[in-house]
């Protein structure tokens, strides 16, 4: 058996986890492999919502096992946190949910050093969700870092010697007041790490790998974008972690001759959280407009999010990285009322057009665009593509034409049901 991989294509919060829950039927594993608590993903299922931070969107499927793979970050705090939402549905993840000994944990130091780090930086900034996600990253690469396996031991003295080190740093180098907030938090965090030892805690490479050769089928669903990857996103503002389709392999301990079908996910037009370049972005009503109707508000940081037209380059780009094998478009429904659509195919750089992604993106790169008529119509109503608008299809048509992979899958509003399987 292969492992199938779904990863945004943008910026993130293309929709990833309305997704992998609508797909978790054919899979029998479905798997986190980057990331940590920086990641939202909201599923909206018959009535109620549920944004999911560390843990797999497969959760509310049955006889699913669900895994947190050794490439995620995990803070113990929002973890609890978490559990405890999904308790109320009636959910034991006791039984479904295998964690990494081998995962990276998230230290109350983590999130101080974050926030020193962000304020030393002053107009500089790159937007850090301020989670302790990059300081832990950093740890983990400078071979400084805990996992989970070390609450199992000689943790006291590992942690002791970690957070001292953390506070040196926070002292010396970023003179920043730590003691009241550390002294808070590290109560909470000590708390919550009992939580997280009462589940499967394993080595999850032989996991996978026993029951990929056992036949089972299993899905892995990245956080953030792949304009946010550590090598090929728009550095530096990026994540800490590798959000391309080569994160699967390294976040999970699979062989890339494992990997089978690449789902990327994109929104039928272009969002940013934070800090960082963004050729298509609309500072008028047609941004405000997308912000509004498709409630473009951060689900981890409640920011709101940055709005412009669908960037082809950036797509092509996107999808060469990850080998993508079909296209998913979400929240189409959005452009319902719009009259005319832009499309970016091409970015003017120094007097050239170009229509590959350059090294570095900055002001001076202006988006070339192509108009197609709006649909004008209603598509949260549709339940098959027999429905769509003629100018919907034409839109569909011209994205595949330009980016030659196909779309096979149409999201026309939030809940699970308004999903439309291309072709069928």
């Amino acid at each position: 058996m292969k492992v199938d991989v779904l990863l945004g294509l943008q910026w993130g919060d293309e929709g990833k986890g309305k997704i992998v829950d609508v797909l978790t039927p054919k899979y029998d594993i479905i798997s986190r492999f980057q990331g940590g608590p920086n990641a939202g993903h909201t599923l909206e299922i018959n009535n109620f919502k549920q944004v999911l931070h560390t843990i797999p969107s497969g959760i509310f499927r049955e006889n699913k096992l669900n895994v947190i793979g050794n490439g995620v970050v995990i803070d113990p705090i929002t973890f609890e946190k978490e559990i405890e939402s999904i308790s109320k549905h009636d959910v034991d993840l006791h039984k479904t949910l295998y964690i990494s000994k081998k995962a990276h944990l998230i230290l109350p130091t983590h999130r101080l050093l974050d926030a020193a780090s962000e304020e030393a930086k002053g107009a500089t900034k790159i937007g850090s969700t301020l989670k302790g996600i990059g300081p832990t990253y950093r740890d983990k690469i400078g071979r400084d870092g805990l996992r989970v396996g070390d609450l199992f031991e000689n943790f006291t003295e590992k942690y002791t010697a970690r957070v001292q080190a953390h506070k040196d740093l926070l002292e010396n180098y970023y003179h920043f007041d730590f003691a009241t907030i550390l002294a808070e938090t590290e109560k909470e965090w000590m708390k919550a790490i009992e939580v997280l030892k009462t589940f499967n805690i394993v080595d999850t490479e032989h996991l996978i790998n026993d029951n990929l050769t056992g036949g089972k089928s299993v899905l892995a669903e990245g956080a953030q974008g792949t304009m946010l990857d550590i090598d090929f996103g728009s550095y530096p503002f990026v994540t800490s972690s590798s959000t391309i389709c080569a994160g699967a392999c390294t976040g999970l301990g699979i062989a890339p001759n494992k990997i089978g079908n690449v789902f990327g996910i994109f929104k039928a037009y272009c969002t940013r959280v934070g800090m960082g370049p963004f050729p298509t972005e609309l500072f008028d009503k047609d941004g405000q407009d997308m912000r509004d109707v498709g409630r473009e508000y951060g689900s981890t940081t409640g920011r709101p999010r940055r709005c412009g037209w669908l960037d082809l380059v950036a797509l092509k780009y996107s999808i060469m990285l990850n080998g993508v094998t079909e296209l998913i478009m979400m929240k189409a429904d959005v452009l319902d009322k719009f009259e005319t659509i832009k499309i970016c195919v091409g970015y003017e750089m120094n007097g050239e057009v170009v229509d590959k992604f350059p090294f570095e993106l900055n002001e001076s790169v202006k988006p070339v665009y192509v108009e197609l008529p709006g649909w004008q119509a209603d598509l949260t109503q549709l339940s098959s593509q027999n429905e769509f608008p003629e100018e919907f299809n034409n839109y569909i048509n011209f994205i595949e034409e330009q980016v030659g992979v196909p779309v096979s899958i149409a999201s026309v509003g939030p809940n699970r049901a308004q999903t439309i399987f291309l072709g069928e």
